[in-house]
């Protein structure tokens, strides 16, 4: 039996490449040669995201590591440390064969847990330059991942590989009709995905919203808002739909897209790419990041 346990999340971007390992693992293995969970956040959009595949899922305390001034800078190292030693009870409970992360914040106590524990740790990075999650995590990792090559002058070259980033097969399962069936529009107009990561951009939305009227002559819009963002859009305007955020749908909708308008993040643009979508992408701006996507 094989035990492999699973951790990242925050955003989308920090948990579909997992997905996407999962199923190939699940191809790969018997389900009785095969076991596999996942640590994440107690309220985080990756538990929401997990749910379809079916796999024991353990929620920790995570806090975010910021940049900037926060008064949350004061009680989430607190919370780090809780999701650490909360990990590490569900690590030495367990006795997984290996560990691997995704990255993001959650992932940072679990992958420290498994590093006192001695157990294997795999990391991956997305992003062209690493995160402050990842310099912590690959400090104890015994391979580092990457997304892009450039990245691998970032860390050691006996640790790190240059991998791609795996891809969810089912966005390439798509059913045109479902994707028709569960907005309402026809073959008639091109179709427009917009989108501001899974978080949702207020940039875009209020950009979008100014547009609407004129965009809608001639195209149909998708819109994926980010969560709680979807309620304060309009709902009852032809040629455009609005939700928080799509999981199982989203292979269905992506079916029927002609043109993806979207922040830059990384998984998102190679999933893109893998379905050969044309894309407009508005990075997010180095005052609210540390400029990865406009990398």
């Amino acid at each position: 039996m094989k035990k492999i346990v699973f951790t990242g999340g925050g955003t989308a971007g920090h948990v579909s490449p997992n997905i996407a390992l999962i199923q190939k693992l699940r191809s790969l293995y018997p389900a009785d040669e095969l076991e596999i969970s996942y640590i994440g956040g107690k309220a985080g959009i990756e538990k929401e995201m997990l749910q379809p595949e079916n796999i024991a899922y353990y929620g920790i305390s995570c806090g975010k590591l910021r940049r900037y001034r926060s008064l949350k800078n004061l009680t989430d190292p607190f919370r780090v440390l809780a999701g650490f030693f909360q990990a590490l009870r569900l690590l030495r409970r367990s006795r997984p064969d290996l560990l691997f992360s995704k990255g993001g914040f959650v992932a940072v106590p679990p992958v420290l847990a498994a590093f006192f524990c001695r157990i294997p740790i795999i990391i991956h990075e997305s992003d062209y330059s690493p995160g402050l999650a990842t310099k912590i995590s690959a400090k104890v990792a015994n391979r580092i991942c990457l997304t892009f090559e450039d990245t691998l002058r970032c860390f050691p070259a006996s640790k790190a590989v240059w991998t791609g980033t795996p891809i969810r097969r089912q966005l390439h399962a798509g059913r045109p009709a479902a994707g028709y069936a569960l907005t309402g529009f026809t073959p008639e107009k091109p179709v427009v995905l917009v989108m501001g990561g899974s978080q949702g951009s207020r940039a875009i939305n209020q950009a979008l919203l100014a547009a609407l009227p004129e965009l809608t002559k001639e195209l149909q819009i998708i819109h994926l808002a980010g969560k709680g963002n979807a309620a304060a859009m309009p709902q009852d305007l032809p040629g455009y739909v609005c939700y928080d955020f799509l999981a199982g749908e989203l292979a269905d909708v992506l079916a029927i897209t002609d043109f993806v308008i979207s922040r830059a993040g990384s998984n998102a643009i190679f999933e893109f790419l893998s379905l050969k979508k044309p894309m407009l992408l508005i990075p997010l701006p180095l005052s609210a990041s540390r400029g990865d996507q406009l990398l």
